[in-house]
């Protein structure tokens, strides 16, 4: 996914999805626009920007104030580009935005927002939102943000860039730690344990007492486990740390 400020320049990824609706670029006809958002303030001043600022190059053709009549009205209305906010009653934007992308043709999503929750951006972006519109925005920055999103040229603003990039790195030890676990959870269970135990320290004779198993078998055990997992002892323990387990009693 290529990241840009659309302020400065925009990227295009290679190929595209060709059920998006592109209906308002390279003709005559303008940009078809439907806003979402639960104050009728903003739908209505938004309105305004769009028609009066962009010289004919877009029109509003709709509004609504949640997801659901969002996603009926863009069934039979076919817009080129929905600008989102995310809090509404009912279904929210991200929901409302995964349902869009379900149509055909699909609209390009933009969402509208003033504040991102941890978390949001990254939601959106797996709904299908191709890029984030500020409240705050110029007019004329909003309007550059639609006519780019239709040629295929994703929309994050500086703020949004760096949330999305807040996220994943956040999600990155986790994602690290359940692969660790679930190694973990391949082996059988004195196998397992085994590995645990030499993790913490014990040597094999320590490791057969607290087991209550012989040291030739704690061995095995140990050996056993490093072939599936193609590790070391080391290795081994490294795992068990990645893993993160809660305390055992």
């Amino acid at each position: 996914m290529a990241i840009v400020n659309a302020d400065q320049n925009s990227v295009v990824p290679e190929g595209g999805d060709p059920t998006i609706s592109t209906s308002g670029i390279g003709s005559d006809a303008p940009i078809k626009v439907s806003i979402i958002d639960d104050d009728p303030m903003i739908c209505q001043a938004m309105s305004l920007i769009l028609n009066d600022y962009s010289q004919g190059q877009i029109t509003v053709i709709s509004t609504a104030n949640d997801g659901a009549s969002c996603v009926q009205q863009a069934a039979a209305e076919h817009p080129d580009v929905v600008l989102m906010d995310i809090a509404m009653p009912g279904m929210d934007g991200i929901e409302a935005t995964r349902q869009l992308r379900h149509l055909s043709p699909a609209p390009h999503v933009l969402m509208l927002t003033s504040l991102s929750p941890s978390g949001t951006v990254e939601r959106a972006v797996e709904a299908g939102a191709e890029g984030f519109v500020s409240k705050t925005d110029a007019p004329n920055a909003i309007i550059q943000r639609i006519i780019a999103v239709c040629t295929g040229a994703p929309q994050f603003n500086i703020a949004s860039q760096k949330q999305l990039i807040d996220d994943l790195s956040a999600s990155q030890p986790h994602a690290r730690r359940d692969e660790a676990r679930k190694l973990l959870e391949t082996l059988p269970e004195r196998e397992r344990e085994a590995v645990l135990l030499a993790a913490e320290g014990y040597t094999n004779a320590e490791i057969a007492a607290r087991m209550f198993i012989s040291e030739r078998t704690a061995k095995a055990h140990l050996s056993s486990a490093a072939d599936k997992l193609n590790m070391g002892r080391v290795q081994m323990a490294r795992l068990v740390e990645r893993a993160d387990l809660p305390a055992r009693l």
